[in-house]
C-alpha cells in the first residue's frame, strides 16, 4: 500500500463528505478510494469512519488520525517542493472560472499572452456568471468580483473594479442627461440582475449616496447590457474594463463623473496554498503583473 496516497485519500473523503466525490477529485475510481481507506485502517488497526448512506462520520480513532495525516501530507508536499527543479517550465491544463464580461473584454487576451509565454499550458475558460464551487467543478483558479470576499477562501487580490455611469450619445440626443443623481430617478436605467438592481450607490463629495432606479430591462451579465446601452436603450453602470474602450471612442458617453459609483476588487481564488502546482503559481505571478492597482483600462476615464 502506498500510505502517503491513502493518507491524502482519507484526508480528501473527510474533506468533502463522501467517497464518491472524492474519487472525483482525486480521478480513482470509488472501489480503489474503498479500498486505500480499508488497508489504512488496517495499518493504523482501528476503525477511522462510520459509514452510511446517508453521510460519513469520523471515529475517535479517525479524529485523532486526521491531523497527524494532514501533517504528514504537507511534509510529504513541502520534501517534493525543495527538491524540484525550479526552472522547470509550467505545463499541463488549467481550468479557469470567470465572469463572460471580463473573460471576453481583458482575460481572453491575457490567457493568449500566457499561453505564448508558456507553450506548454493548456487554459480552459470557463465563462460562467455564477459562484462556482472549485472543487467539485474542478476548478483550478476563479477570478471573482466582490466587495467582501468570503474569509474562508484563499484569494489573491488583483486589483480594482470600477464601475462609470454611461449611456449612448443616440439616447441622450432624446434625453437629456442627467446633472445629479438625483435624476437618474427620471431615466430608464439598466440593471444587473444580481448587482443594484433597484438601488444605486454613489459617493459625491465625500458623501454616500444611494437612489432608487427603474428600468424595462436587466440582465445576468454585464456584456448583454453593453449591447443594449450602445443601442440607445437607456442608462446603466458597467464596469470600466467593459465600458472603457467605448467611452474613449465617444461611443459611449461618460456620465456623473463627479460621483463615483461603488467600488469593487477583482480577485484570483484558489483551493490550497499547500498544494499548488507550479503551473497555477505561475499563472498567479502572471495576473498580478497584468493587473495592477491602476488597470491600464482606466487610464484616460
Amino acid at each position: 500500500m502506498d500510505r502517503l496516497i491513502a493518507m491524502r485519500v482519507f484526508v480528501t473523503v473527510v474533506d468533502l463528505g463522501s467517497q464518491s466525490a472524492a474519487a472525483d477529485h482525486l480521478d480513482l475510481s470509488r472501489p480503489v478510494v474503498s479500498r486505500y481507506l480499508a488497508e489504512l485502517e488496517e495499518w493504523v488497526g482501528a476503525r477511522l469512519m462510520h459509514r452510511t448512506t446517508r453521510k460519513l462520520s469520523l471515529t475517535a480513532a479517525g479524529n485523532e488520525t486526521l491531523p497527524r495525516c494532514r501533517q504528514l501530507l504537507e511534509l510529504a508536499d513541502d520534501l517534493q517542493a525543495a527538491v524540484s527543479v525550479p526552472d522547470a517550465a509550467p505545463r499541463g491544463l488549467l481550468r479557469i472560472s470567470v465572469s463572460t464580461s471580463f473573460g471576453q473584454a481583458q482575460l481572453a487576451c491575457a490567457m493568449t499572452e500566457y499561453v505564448r509565454r508558456y507553450p506548454e499550458v493548456n487554459i480552459d475558460l470557463q465563462m460562467l456568471d455564477r459562484t462556482v464551487n472549485l472543487v467539485d467543478e474542478r476548478i483550478d483558479l476563479a477570478i471573482r468580483t466582490s466587495t467582501e470576499l468570503d474569509p474562508s477562501l484563499i484569494a489573491r487580490k488583483l486589483t480594482v473594479c470600477r464601475s462609470v455611469l454611461c449611456a449612448s450619445p443616440a439616447y441622450l440626443r432624446e434625453h437629456p442627461a442627467p446633472q445629479q443623481v438625483d435624476d437618474l430617478s427620471l431615466h430608464n436605467c439598466l440593471s444587473h440582475a444580481y448587482y443594484g438592481k433597484s438601488l444605486w450607490h454613489f459617493t459625491v463629495q465625500g458623501e454616500a449616496l444611494s437612489v432608487p432606479v427603474q428600468g424595462n430591462s436587466s440582465a445576468n451579465e454585464a456584456s448583454t447590457l453593453l449591447r443594449v446601452i450602445l443601442a440607445g436603450g437607456g442608462v446603466s453602470l458597467l464596469p470600466s474594463y467593459l465600458a472603457g474602450c467605448h467611452i474613449r471612442s465617444g461611443e459611449l458617453v461618460r456620465l456623473l463623473p463627479d460621483a463615483e459609483p461603488l467600488q469593487m476588487n477583482i480577485y484570483a481564488v484558489y483551493a490550497s496554498r499547500k498544494h499548488m502546482p507550479a503551473t497555477l503559481r505561475s499563472m498567479l505571478d502572471f495576473l498580478s503583473e497584468r493587473f495592477t492597482e491602476e488597470p491600464a483600462w482606466d487610464k484616460g476615464l
